[in-house]
C-alpha cells in the first residue's frame, strides 16, 4: 500500500529536519575555535566598550553577534598573559610571572612541566596552529603543542622586517611586506587547509603594540600619529578573517573569541564616556589587566547579550577542552573554570573571583572589591575608573565581609609560596616597567 503523497512529504521533511538538527548538534558539540588576541589593547581601544576616540566597526559588529563579557582579566603584561592562556594555571604555579623572566634569572614557564591547551586540543582530534607574537612565552610554539606556526624573534612588533620563523624553518618575505599581513595570511591558509576537520587557531596579533609604524593603508611616516591607523588596520584584519570563515561556509561551525592581552600602553590612553581608566599596561590597577572580551558562535552563543560573569584567561583552557570533547588530566592542577555553558546560553558556574599576578605583586578581584598582596582592600564599585582604598577602620558590613572572603582566598592560594621572582617588585620594578614598554 502506497503512503499518501502528503504523508510522504511530511515524513521526508521531518527526516531532513532531524538530519539538520543532528548536523547542528554535532557542530555545536565540537566547534572550530579561533582565538584572536590583540596586543596592548585595553578597554579604551575599541568602540563597542565605549571608547571616545577609536572606531572599530568590524569588531563592534562581531561583538554584537555574540555575548560580551564585561569583566575579563588577563595579566598586566604580554608574557604572563600568554602563559596563563596556554597553561590554564596561575603564574605562581608555572613561573610565567613576567616577560621572559628566565632571561633575568627568574623561574619562567617550561612546556615540559605543563599540560598546555594546544596539546590537549590535539589529543581531542583538533588541528592546532598559531601565528604572531610568541617570544615572551619561551621555547617555540611547537614545544607547546602548535603543529603549525609563524612567528618572529622580536619582543615587540614585527612590522616591516622580512624574516619570519615558521614550523617549516626560517622564511624570508619580500621587502615591503607588512608583518601583520604575513600573520593574517598564514591564519587564512591554515583555516582553508583544515576546513574539513575541527581546528584550534591562536591568532596572536602584533597590532597595536609599539613601535607605532605606518600600515599599508597609511601615509608613509612613522610615529604616534599612526596609532589610529594601527587600530583601524587591526579592525580591518578581524573583519577579513571573519569574512573568510563565512566564504568557506565555516562561520556557524566556528567559535570566535576576541580580546586583548593587557591594558593600553601608557602613551596611548583614551577615555570612555569622558573618563580615564584607572591604570594602563604594566600596572596592577584595573586598566592594566581588564580586557574587552566577547564570544561569537552563531546559532549557539546568545547574540546581543552582555554578561557580568568574571572571566580569567586561565578559563580558556578548560573551556576549549570541554567544547572539543576532550579531557583534562585528572592528576594535574588547573586554575581555570569552564564557561562553555555560558557560551551555550546556560547559567553555568561562574567563578567568584579573578586572580591577577605580575612578578611579586598580585591581587584578587570579586564583584565590588579587590585585595592586593599587602592585604589592602579597595572599593571597586566605580571601576574601571576609580579604585577607592578601604581601611579596616572604615569598614562597613559589606567591606568587612569582603575583607574576610578575599583574605581567605589569598591564604588558600598562597602565591608567595609558589614560583615568583623580584622582577615585579622592590628596586627592580622601575627597570621592569621600562622594559615592558618595549615588550
Amino acid at each position: 500500500m502506497k503512503k499518501p503523497l502528503v504523508l510522504t512529504s511530511v515524513i521526508a521533511g521531518l527526516a531532513l529536519l532531524a538530519g539538520a538538527t543532528l548536523t547542528h548538534a554535532a557542530s555545536a558539540a565540537r566547534p572550530n575555535i579561533l582565538f584572536i588576541l590583540a596586543d596592548d589593547l585595553g578597554l579604551d581601544g575599541v568602540s563597542y566598550t565605549g571608547s571616545d576616540k577609536h572606531k572599530t566597526p568590524n569588531i563592534d559588529k562581531l561583538a554584537s553577534s555574540g555575548t560580551r563579557f564585561e569583566t575579563c582579566y588577563a595579566s598586566p603584561l604580554c608574557g604572563p598573559t600568554r602563559c596563563l592562556l596556554n597553561t590554564g594555571r596561575y603564574a605562581f604555579r608555572t613561573g610565567g610571572v613576567t616577560n621572559q623572566s628566565w632571561r633575568s634569572g627568574g623561574p619562567g614557564a617550561k612546556s615540559a612541566d605543563e599540560r598546555p591547551v594546544a596539546s590537549l586540543m590535539k589529543a581531542a582530534g583538533y588541528a592546532t596552529g598559531m601565528s604572531g607574537k610568541w617570544r615572551q612565552v619561551g621555547e617555540t610554539p611547537k614545544d607547546w603543542g602548535y603543529d603549525e606556526y609563524s612567528t618572529d624573534p622580536t619582543a615587540g612588533g614585527w612590522y616591516w622586517q622580512t624574516t619570519h620563523q615558521q614550523h617549516t624553518g626560517e622564511k624570508t618575505v619580500p621587502t615591503g611586506t607588512y608583518g601583520p599581513d604575513v600573520i593574517h595570511n598564514f591564519a587564512v591558509d591554515f583555516i582553508r587547509r583544515h576546513r574539513d576537520q575541527p581546528f584550534f587557531y591562536y591568532y596572536s596579533m602584533h597590532l597595536v603594540h609599539t613601535p607605532t609604524l605606518h600600515t599599508p593603508d597609511s601615509p608613509k611616516g612613522d610615529g604616534p600619529e599612526r596609532y589610529d591607523d594601527n587600530i583601524a588596520y587591526m579592525d580591518k584584519q578581524v573583519g577579513a578573517i571573519v569574512a573568510e570563515l563565512e566564504r568557506l561556509g565555516l562561520r556557524e561551525k566556528t567559535l570566535v573569541i576576541f580580546t586583548g592581552d593587557n591594558g593600553t600602553a601608557s602613551m596611548y590612553p583614551s577615555t570612555i564616556g569622558g573618563r580615564m581608566l584607572s591604570g594602563h599596561k604594566g600596572t596592577m590597577l584595573e586598566g592594566g589587566s581588564r580586557e574587552p572580551f566577547f564570544a561569537s558562535w552563531p546559532g549557539v552563543t546568545p547574540a546581543g547579550k552582555t554578561s557580568k560573569d568574571i572571566i580569567s584567561f586561565a578559563d580558556m583552557l578548560p573551556t576549549f577542552v570541554e567544547l572539543a570533547g576532550g579531557k583534562l588530566p585528572a592528576d594535574f592542577k588547573y586554575d581555570g573554570v569552564s564557561f562553555a555553558p555560558q557560551l551555550r546560553g546556560q547559567p553555568g558556574t561562574p567563578r567568584s573571583y579573578a586572580f591577577v599576578q605580575l612578578g611579586a605583586h598580585w591581587f584578587v578581584r570579586e564583584p565590588g572589591y579587590k585585595m592586593n598582596e599587602a592585604g589592602e582592600l579597595f572599593d571597586m564599585s566605580d571601576a574601571p575608573f576609580v579604585e577607592k582604598p578601604v581601611p579596616a577602620s572604615a569598614d562597613t558590613p559589606a567591606s568587612k565581609a569582603a575583607r574576610q572572603r578575599l583574605t581567605a582566598v589569598l591564604k588558600e592560594l598562597n602565591p608567595a609560596g609558589g614560583k615568583t621572582d623580584s622582577a615585579g617588585g622592590g628596586a627592580k620594578q622601575k627597570k621592569q616597567k621600562r622594559k615592558a614598554k618595549n615588550e
